[in-house]
């Protein structure tokens, strides 16, 4: 049995570097969870390493002409939408608009690592991604209702630095318990018939030497990453957030490579097709967002600050879903054409 040939996005050991990019997270909030402070300060730094990928996606939009141009009135109003509903949320109840950020970026970034899914299958020339899709969800579901369905979890939350979103946790993880407990045994043989299933089509791959084991062990890695969030939730969880932030970073670095190795993307592509034009561009990104985070601090509010986060957040996640379709050309050709040279 040949089960197929490797296909990497950039090469072995980035792949597994990446696939495992979550551990070192989980193993660091892990070590330090009886401490109030130390966890304290790894859960603030994982959350601003989050919030300095998230306006990484702006200059993919808007210093890219033809990007932009996909979608002129969605990128144009977008911005001020985004504005005028985060503050009308803040006047509501900044707890229930950080309940719904939260639940909206676990399942953003469970499809990233959807995305990173199929782009392994695609290398290997698989079409369709809807069972893939329908497993990586069921298994996101069947943790999230575990951990609400634990009655240890709300002591674990009360723990929790996160101010004013304790309480209100705590509130809504008490009520939800009991019609969670009912639930779990559906999602749970849900996510067992869909795991089942995708095992059996990828065995059925490797007879035919079809298969791509570097997928396997992204999804392998993946399933590992949930089962760890089940048994340590607060650990599973960070390393859940701050996986997805390396793992953006690494991608958008890969994918600039040859994006725009046509010519194409404006002002952005002249720039990162020049020698040290990936370079130049995220020393100018992190640059820009270090002395943004500098000023907030210095000059800014809590309250401010939490606006900042929850735009810059929304339009991340609102735009990624349009910016990284694998079925257009240019897309594809920086994600699912062999590595090029870092």
């Amino acid at each position: 049995m040949g089960w197929g040939q490797a296909r990497w996005i950039r090469r072995p050991a980035v792949d597994v570097a990446l696939a495992a990019a979550w551990v070192p997270f989980a193993l660091v909030v892990h070590s330090v969870e009886a401490d109030t402070a130390a966890l304290a300060t790894v859960i603030g730094a994982t959350f601003l390493l989050s919030f300095l990928h998230q306006p990484l996606t702006l200059p993919l939009v808007y210093g890219d002409p033809d990007q932009y141009a996909l979608r002129p009135r969605l990128f144009t109003w977008s911005p001020l939408v985004f504005v005028v509903a985060v503050l009308v949320g803040l006047h509501v109840s900044f707890v229930s608009v950080a309940l719904v950020a939260g639940a909206w970026n676990a399942e953003h970034t469970l499809l990233q690592r959807f995305g990173l899914t199929r782009i392994y299958g695609r290398k290997a020339g698989e079409e369709s991604g809807t069972l893939e899709r329908t497993m990586l969800v069921s298994w996101l579901v069947v943790t999230a209702m575990w951990i609400g369905a634990d009655p240890a979890t709300p002591a674990r939350v009360v723990r929790l630095p996160i101010g004013d979103v304790n309480q209100s946790s705590v509130a809504l993880l008490t009520d939800l318990r009991p019609f969670l407990v009912v639930l779990l045994v559906p999602a749970i043989t849900v996510a067992l018939a869909a795991t089942v299933t995708w095992l059996g089509v990828e065995r059925r791959r490797a007879r035919t030497g079809t298969a791509n084991p570097a997928k396997w062990l992204y999804v392998g890695m993946t399933a590992a990453l949930f089962a760890w969030m089940v048994v340590d939730p607060v650990a599973g969880f960070i390393a859940y957030v701050g996986a997805h932030s390396v793992e953006y970073f690494v991608i958008v670095h890969h994918s600039l490579g040859t994006r725009y190795d046509d010519g194409s993307g404006g002002a952005l592509g002249a720039v990162v097709r020049t020698r040290q034009g990936r370079r130049a561009f995220f020393a100018v990104y992190v640059a820009a967002l270090v002395l943004v985070v500098a000023l907030l601090e210095r000059f800014g509010t809590e309250q401010l600050y939490g606006f900042v986060v929850l735009v810059l957040g929304g339009l991340h996640v609102f735009y990624d879903g349009f910016i990284w379709k694998l079925r257009r050309p240019r897309v594809a050709r920086g994600l699912v054409t062999e590595a090029v040279a870092a």
